[in-house]
């Protein structure tokens, strides 16, 4: 079984751009967006994925992620219900832990939200010098709700 247990936080400075190792574009829909369940197609450049996540407990929710031929993934998007999530997505790595900054495009522009997958809940870290409020949990910054 697979677990995702992962903070979000919302970023105040774009310090980040000069310190990421990767960026990507990423194009993402939903299939499903009930609460108990979230079916997401992605392209991230040219690869595709299928991901089924479950509901939250706190910061932790299974997660399954497939990786699909990039074509199905395109495929797929069409038939997404409305509301196809845009972003650049930078790699930064920070004391032994690696931080996704998400800087959204279109509807969503300006906002930029930072997640960092942790071991287990309860772990502690530091915070790179760009991270804000944390908004774990918080519905408003799930993906599937943007």
């Amino acid at each position: 079984m697979a677990l995702e247990i992962e903070h979000k936080y919302l970023v105040v400075n774009d310090r980040y751009k000069d310190v990421a190792f990767k960026c990507v574009t990423i194009n993402q829909g939903y299939l499903n967006r009930q609460p108990e369940r979230t079916v997401r197609v992605r392209t991230v450049d040219d690869l595709g994925f299928l991901t089924v996540k479950g509901k939250n407990a706190g910061d932790v929710r299974l997660e399954f992620e497939y990786e699909i031929p990039f074509e199905d993934a395109i495929a797929l998007l069409k038939l997404c219900e409305p509301g196809i999530v845009e972003k650049n997505r930078y790699y930064v790595d920070y004391k032994g832990l690696t931080w996704e900054i998400d800087e959204f495009h279109g509807q969503r522009e300006g906002l930029v939200v930072a997640e960092v997958e942790i071991p287990e809940s309860g772990f502690e870290y530091e915070k790179p010098s760009f991270i804000g409020k944390n908004v774990t949990g918080n519905p408003l910054y799930y993906n599937s709700n943007l």
